[in-house]
């Protein structure tokens, strides 16, 4: 196993600084995904590891060795792409073996590495097929498997799941999970879906701007996101939002339109300032809502579009003109132009700062 080390990387296309000075160490054997929304920078990144792109400054270290100007291949590491990219012409196993054969691996070594991808990956009988007569599926399985026979300690994935269709997505991603579990490998993987992040990942690196706006560990970015930005980009749906001014020392949030929520139960990083803006986020199984009732506590909701999901439904409404979503019980009956009474779940909710976006 190796570790990786990035240190004050910098990256620019141009006149477009697309990496500013990044730091990121992951650990050996450690899963680390790199999450964002497109042009955020963490393809740029996974390449610059990779070698597959000249850097302005900073280095790259691999294994506790510099590796900053060195050759992808000498690099010791694996890489998976997006598309597929295998040789049309070859049969699965030739697209196994043809880098080892370039190398001039024994052929006895390379018998013996593709027999152990092929078995970790459920392979054995497409070896001799060409990739015209393999599934989208199979086709990224033996793309994984190119990258295994190099027996590296680093693999580097970027977005290999995208190109598939949802059932194959989730299927594969559980392929992933128990191969990382096998290896013990040091992984960094690229994606924009929160959930495979989520599934994946031992450390979540989500980036925006070219910047890390937070590393850690999947559940404490969904629980307590440093900022915004985290807050509204890691979730399926996102982290619902509520403006208003924090009063009465902290207790509650008044909103623009004079409803009133408690904020009571809080755990605030610094001491309240009455009369700050924030915005305060739940998720949505963080929000309890209720048929409307006079004189209750808490917000109105009404109630736009109602979504059974089988398990739960989700309720969509506004407050005000902010759209919220609660996660219900599937048998709860709400409907289409129905008001409601919602109420954030203070001990789990978020509170940020209005202008800077950073937690309170």
């Amino acid at each position: 196993m190796a570790g990786v080390s990035i240190r004050k990387l910098g990256v620019s296309f141009g006149h477009l600084k697309v990496l500013r000075a990044l730091d990121l160490e992951v650990e050996e054997g450690e899963f680390v995904v790199l999450l964002g929304p497109s042009g955020c920078g963490k393809s740029t990144l996974l390449n610059a590891i990779a070698g597959l792109l000249d850097i302005d400054a900073g280095q790259v270290w691999i294994g506790g060795r510099n590796v900053t100007w060195e050759e992808p291949k000498d690099r010791g590491i694996g890489m998976v792409f997006q598309s597929y990219a295998l040789y049309p012409r070859m049969t699965a196993e030739g697209n196994l073996t043809f880098g080892l054969r370039v190398a001039g691996v024994p052929k006895a070594e390379i018998a013996a590495r593709v027999a152990k991808a092929a078995e970790l990956l459920q392979i054995q009988p497409l070896l001799q097929r060409r990739p015209s007569q393999l599934s989208g599926g199979q086709r990224q399985r033996v793309a994984i498997g190119r990258a295994l026979v190099r027996d590296v300690d680093v693999f580097l994935f970027d977005e290999p799941l995208s190109n598939l269709d949802a059932k194959l997505r989730t299927e594969l991603r559980v392929e992933i999970k128990k191969l990382h579990q096998q290896l013990g490998s040091t992984m960094l993987y690229v994606t924009h879906d929160q959930i495979e992040a989520l599934t994946l990942a031992d450390r979540i690196a989500v980036m925006h701007g070219g910047v890390i706006q937070q590393l850690a560990t999947p559940k404490e970015i969904y629980r307590r996101p440093v900022n915004r930005f985290v807050a509204g980009f890691v979730g399926s749906p996102s982290m619902s939002f509520v403006s208003g001014t924090i009063a009465s020392g902290g207790g509650e949030l008044v909103l623009s339109d004079g409803q009133r929520v408690g904020l009571a139960g809080y755990q605030f990083d610094a001491a309240p300032v009455d009369g700050r803006r924030a915005t305060l986020g739940g998720r949505p199984e963080q929000v309890e809502v209720r048929p409307a009732a006079d004189g209750a506590a808490g917000m109105r909701l009404a109630i736009s579009v109602v979504e059974p999901m089988g398990a739960d439904t989700l309720v969509w409404g506004t407050v005000g003109n902010e759209t919220v979503s609660v996660r219900v019980d599937p048998d709860a009956t709400f409907h289409v132009g129905q008001t409601a009474d919602v109420s954030f779940q203070p001990a789990a909710a978020s509170l940020f700062d209005a202008e800077s976006g950073a937690r309170l």
